[in-house]
């Protein structure tokens, strides 16, 4: 699906535990143009084992950016972060807006502390509404439990969104439970959350969102997914899924 944006991925070199040069950087942005996607947004994870500064994150972005254009692969890089539950109130205002999706200050990619999915996370989502951010819950498939739909649809009444892994979707062995959630309205965005070009996902969304297209309560708004939400939260505007539980 051409013009797709990627939510989730760790493409920035050298930052995290992403790509790990600049080179690296760059297969992966051309992962993303093979797959059909026209802009992504890096998400370095945010957290205590990273030392990732949010300020420093645009810089990164621009630098990658301009090794893009010169050696002309036309994919978008735009700012993010994968912050994590645990590390939320660690960030002041200006620090929370330069990780945020698009760097547009309306929302936030939220990784949940590890583990079953407890109350802390609808405590997180209360605490960004609260500072004005709407949620992006970033990888449900982490945390299958049996009562994992009864709190991600808890803290989808509050607003918040929830972004699958597209690998996982597509295949393996977390897909029917992502595919018995988004059957629930509970999946409304897909990521790539890649790391490299070596090794492990690919930038791609694609064969997720074919997988998504199979299911009947999304079928009809798989562009939806695919672009015009993701597009609307990188412009930091306040959006819902048309097909939210």
């Amino acid at each position: 699906m051409s013009g797709a944006v990627d939510l989730h991925c760790h493409i920035l070199p050298a930052l995290d535990d992403g790509a790990l040069d600049i080179d690296d950087a760059v297969g992966m942005a051309r992962q993303a143009l093979q797959d059909g996607i026209a802009v992504v947004c890096a998400t370095p994870h945010v957290r205590h084992d990273h030392d990732v500064r949010a300020h420093d994150v645009a810089g990164h972005v621009t630098a990658l950016s301009s090794a893009l254009r010169e050696r002309e692969v036309e994919v978008e890089i735009v700012p993010g972060g994968e912050v994590a539950e645990t590390a939320l109130d660690g960030l002041d205002d200006d620090e929370l807006r330069a990780v945020s999706l698009g760097g547009a200050g309306g929302w936030v990619l939220l990784e949940p502390r590890p583990g079953p999915l407890g109350d802390e996370l609808g405590t997180a989502v209360q605490r960004l509404a609260v500072r004005g951010y709407g949620t992006v819950v970033a990888h449900p498939e982490r945390h299958a439990a049996a009562d994992a739909a009864e709190r991600l649809a808890g803290v989808v009444a509050r607003g918040a969104l929830v972004q699958a892994t597209a690998a996982d979707v597509a295949q393996g062995p977390a897909a029917p439970f992502l595919l018995e959630l988004a059957g629930r309205g509970l999946i409304h965005l897909l990521g790539s959350d890649a790391h490299s070009s070596r090794a492990g996902r690919p930038v791609a969304l694609r064969a997720g969102l074919e997988r998504l297209a199979t299911v009947g309560r999304v079928a009809p708004y798989v562009d939806w997914v695919a672009r015009d939400g993701p597009a609307a939260i990188l412009r930091g505007e306040r959006v819902s899924a048309p097909f939210v539980a």
